[in-house]
């Protein structure tokens, strides 16, 4: 059995910037990361790095940002009201907003405010591995049919929205 569309595949990674060798995500400590192929539950160049693959095939490949998390869009930085957040933000912060229903993360990169309730904080919603390269190192542990209603991955850092 290969990995194919509609194919159930479990998988160890090391994931790392190519550029640093920083690593910024691994399963090898873990349960392998799991998930339906072709139904969007993970970034496209990794599943389309793995098609193909054989049961215990190792494979390492880097994604450009255009395969991974996209290049950085500046109109996802945006201006917030500074009284919208609560006391003791400090740069580098994260939050979660709800947009269309939707959690979207961001992280508070500037403020700007003095002391009072007046000015603005400004808030980046770019996902944080945006414009980056992404090296992954991985192996398939298994392959299986996959079930009617596996559409979600059991990884936390898997990008699935259902």
């Amino acid at each position: 059995m290969i990995v194919e569309n509609n194919k159930t595949v479990k998988v160890h990674y090391h994931g790392y910037f190519p550029d640093s060798k920083e690593v910024f995500d691994s399963s090898l400590e873990r349960e392998p990361l799991s998930f339906t192929v072709g139904r969007g539950q993970m970034i496209p160049g990794f599943e389309a790095e793995l098609l193909g693959s054989k049961l215990s095939e190792k494979r390492t490949f880097t994604l450009e940002p255009e395969r991974a998390y996209g290049h950085r869009d500046e109109t996802k930085i945006i201006e917030m009201p500074f009284p919208d957040f609560p006391e003791g933000i400090e740069v580098g912060m994260t939050f979660q907003a709800e947009v269309q229903g939707m959690p979207m993360p961001f992280e508070i990169i500037s403020i700007n405010s003095d002391s009072g309730d007046s000015g603005t904080v400004t808030c980046d919603f770019n996902h944080p591995m945006a414009g980056k390269a992404l090296t992954f190192e991985v192996e398939v542990m298994e392959i299986t049919e996959a079930a009617e209603d596996s559409h979600c991955c059991s990884d936390p850092g898997c990008s699935s929205n259902q």
